[in-house]
């Protein structure tokens, strides 16, 4: 068994709980994190993490974008879209706004080109839609970010090859229990089945017999003597 599990994952993706969680309970066998440059395609994603050598990778996927066949994959959570635009647009003064709202601006798609995008919109050229973490992750103070309610979001899920090398397959899934939220006692891993630690057995001194209690304990402040006549 590998001594560590690598895992990928996308721009805007924060894997952090999970790995703190993992850390907890598998202190000897490290995570090892690596973002990957593809940003808007899982394909090109999941590419990019076996190349890398990751055992599983936190993708993201648009809209319609079908699962790749060679890949187990659990969906965790939708991203809602958001505009970025440059601050002082009509977009700040609302909550929230729709496509038709951003009729008139020129849009930017939204792919792996995504911070030089943000740069030419932070430049007031333009605007583009954007999965909600990554317009967190290029929040800036001359920029604004809004929901947009009719616009299609992404999906974000975890993935691992259906062929994934045996010695490594436990950790997977010590990994994947860990996303779906299994508990430590629950866990498969080597700390499942362990009895619980006994105390240790009493020493000779321990063992000396209680002696029985002595008759009834004297209040304090009374006394028993009779007074002298």
């Amino acid at each position: 068994m590998p001594d560590s599990l690598r895992i990928a994952y996308a721009r805007g993706v924060t894997p952090g709980k999970w790995a703190r969680i993992w850390g907890e309970r598998f202190a000897r066998h490290p995570l090892d994190l690596m973002q990957v440059s593809p940003v808007a395609d899982a394909a090109a994603e999941l590419a990019a993490a076996r190349e890398a050598g990751a055992h599983l990778a936190f993708i993201r996927l648009a809209a319609g974008e079908v699962q790749p066949e060679e890949y187990h994959l659990i969906a965790l959570y939708e991203e809602r879209p958001f505009v970025v635009a440059p601050k002082g647009n009509v977009v700040e003064a609302a909550d929230e706004v729709t496509l038709a709202d951003l009729g008139g601006e020129v849009r930017y798609p939204f792919d792996d080109d995504v911070a030089v995008t943000i740069e030419v919109v932070a430049a007031n050229v333009g605007v583009v839609v954007v999965p909600q973490s990554i317009a967190r992750l290029y929040a800036r103070k001359d920029l604004v970010a809004r929901p947009v309610a009719d616009a299609e979001g992404w999906r974000v899920g975890l993935a691992w090859a259906k062929d994934a090398p045996e010695d490594v397959r436990q950790h997977i899934d010590e990994f994947i229990g860990i996303v779906r939220g299994r508990t430590a006692n629950s866990s498969r891993s080597e700390q499942a089945g362990k009895p619980a630690a006994t105390p240790p057995a009493a020493s000779g001194a321990d063992r000396r017999p209680k002696r029985p209690a002595q008759g009834r304990q004297q209040r304090p402040g009374r006394s028993r003597r009779r007074p002298t006549r």
